[in-house]
């Protein structure tokens, strides 16, 4: 300031020997004498040189316990209220997403050709597992049904039975076939005996003997071609008692019936149609009990067990939350996505949830005991990057802390303090680092928080 005075007082003395000692000629005014002239008169007006009107006399020295002017304004004390952190039980868990899918589905397909007659269920509808859902004509498989059991008469009747007194054929000693083969070949056998006696006793001729050997091996293959003709009407009679057997139930099939239990969701054909085999008639959803499919990432692998309670909510349910249980967990990962496939089993026996809904929810994985937290209204959120202000003698230090969990209010509080701090609670915007404040005392449960949000919208 001195240096500054000297220089205005210099300036001003130069002003003045201009005036008093330069010639007329030069005193006249220029362009280069009025800019040195108007760049004096400022810097003099600026310095408030000596004899200048308007000029202010130093004024005195700041005494002992007065401020300087050029010192710095003492910060305002904040009122404040406080808090201190909790220690509370807090359940973990792992958040999922998925869809609600039927634990069993199926499409009811006919079994038999014909001409629908009936359906007797409508969309939406609930139906038992045997349940008669559409009926055909069975008129043509009457017919089958009726040849086929007339083949299986014809076939009794060449054993001797008639399928209801006598059901199964006798013994094959017993059909008179194989009892006429059997009788000749006896004869045989008995009339070469003969013939070998009065051979050796030479009154028969050789050529006897030769036709009664002969007759012998002619009887014998009649025998076992009267065996194999038994047999093979034994077979014929099986096939035709399963031809009936199929006869029968191309007609029963003609009552198409449902598998599973459920809900009718597609009814896809019409009285009058004529269809094929296997054409699907309906689709039925099992609805209760119901399956949420998701994906858990790879790095909750070691908690996720079978049994496990979850709970979700849906949007057609908004506030409500439903039950359930982890029921099944895949065994691999997959790369693409890092994550592992579960299934969660879902009760369903209010109807209240349809397969396909969207579901939000979490796995409750275990709990822990005396975790750090405190609330929400207690902390200053910026950037991203979350701080409280800690009270010590009598001012506030800002500390950056790391946040996880809530429950309700409370925030639980993973890194930045030990856990006996006193923080403040209210007018964290006005709060920095050396502020000092004034303890207003402990924080009620809620008006603080209305507080800061307030002072946060403005």
């Amino acid at each position: 300031m001195e240096r500054f005075a000297a220089t205005c007082t210099l300036m001003e003395k130069t002003r003045i020997m201009k005036k008093s000692f330069l010639p007329k000629a030069i005193q006249r005014p220029t362009w280069f004498s009025i800019g040195i002239l108007l760049l004096a008169a400022a810097l003099t007006a600026a310095c408030g040189g000596s004899g200048a009107p308007g000029a202010s006399a130093p004024g005195p020295e700041a005494g002992p316990g007065q401020k300087s002017p050029g010192s710095p304004p003492a910060m305002a004390e904040v009122s404040v209220q406080t808090i201190r952190v909790r220690k509370i039980s807090l359940r973990r868990d792992v958040e999922v997403s998925g869809s609600l899918v039927a634990s069993d589905q199926a499409r009811v397909s006919s079994e038999v050709a014909g001409v629908v007659r009936q359906v007797l269920v409508e969309l939406g509808q609930e139906v038992a597992a045997g349940q008669v859902v559409v009926r055909l004509d069975t008129r043509e498989l009457e017919l089958a049904l009726e040849r086929a059991r007339s083949q299986l008469r014809q076939t009794e009747a060449q054993f001797g039975t008639d399928g209801v007194k006598v059901t199964e054929p006798p013994d094959n000693e017993q059909i008179s076939s194989v009892r006429l083969a059997m009788a000749n070949r006896d004869d045989a056998l008995a009339q070469l005996r003969r013939a070998q006696r009065l051979r050796e006793q030479n009154l028969l001729p050789q050529a006897d003997l030769d036709a009664a050997e002969t007759r012998v091996k002619v009887t014998e293959a009649g025998y076992r071609t009267s065996l194999e003709s038994v047999q093979s009407l034994r077979a014929t009679l099986q096939e035709r008692r399963h031809a009936v057997e199929l006869a029968q139930k191309k007609l029963n099939d003609s009552q198409i019936r449902t598998s599973i239990s459920g809900q009718i969701s597609e009814r896809l054909v019409n009285q009058g149609e004529f269809i094929r085999e296997n054409t699907p008639v309906v689709s039925i959803v099992k609805m209760n009990p119901l399956k949420l499919e998701t994906a858990v990432q790879e790095r909750y692998a070691g908690m996720i067990r079978t049994g496990l309670p979850v709970e979700f909510s849906v949007e057609s349910s908004p506030g409500k939350t439903y039950s359930a249980r982890v029921a099944h967990i895949s065994p691999s990962v997959d790369p693409s996505t890092r994550t592992f496939a579960i299934e969660v089993l879902v009760d369903n026996s209010h109807r209240q949830l349809k397969p396909g809904f969207f579901a939000k929810g979490v796995i409750y994985t275990h709990q822990d005991e005396d975790v750090p937290a405190i609330p929400e209204y207690a902390i200053s959120t910026l950037a991203g990057i979350s701080n409280v202000y800690v009270i010590e003698e009598g001012t506030v230090r800002q500390q950056p802390v790391t946040l996880g969990a809530r429950s309700g209010e409370l925030v639980e509080v993973v890194e930045g303090l030990a856990g006996d701090e006193v923080l403040a609670a209210s007018n964290l915007t006005m709060l920095a680092t050396g502020v000092p404040v004034k303890i207003l005392g402990a924080a009620p449960a809620a008006s603080p928080l209305t507080e800061n949000r307030q002072e946060e919208g403005r």
